[in-house]
């Protein structure tokens, strides 16, 4: 799998994951037992769609598979660029 950053929208199976997840953010900071904590994704359940009770954090090495890669355009490379 490489490192390279998804596209929001794109659909994703992770390790073990028997359920789709569409990515919705990137770049994602939590707060777990009063520590920030750092992600490269947070995904919801497809076809589902958001539930914030139900948001999935996750980073780009526990994906196993892209189903579908969401809309790249200039803007999108550029904000690759930037985040690594």
């Amino acid at each position: 799998m490489s490192k390279e950053l998804l596209p929001l929208g794109s659909i994703v199976y992770l390790e073990e994951g028997t359920a789709k997840l569409m990515v919705v953010g990137r770049g994602t900071v939590f707060e777990d037992h009063g520590q920030d904590v750092y992600t490269d994704y947070i995904g919801v359940s497809y076809p589902e769609g958001i539930d914030p009770e139900n948001a999935i954090f996750f980073n780009h090495e526990n994906i196993e598979k892209v189903v579908f890669r969401g809309y790249e355009d200039e803007e999108e490379k550029r904000y690759g660029e930037v985040y690594r």
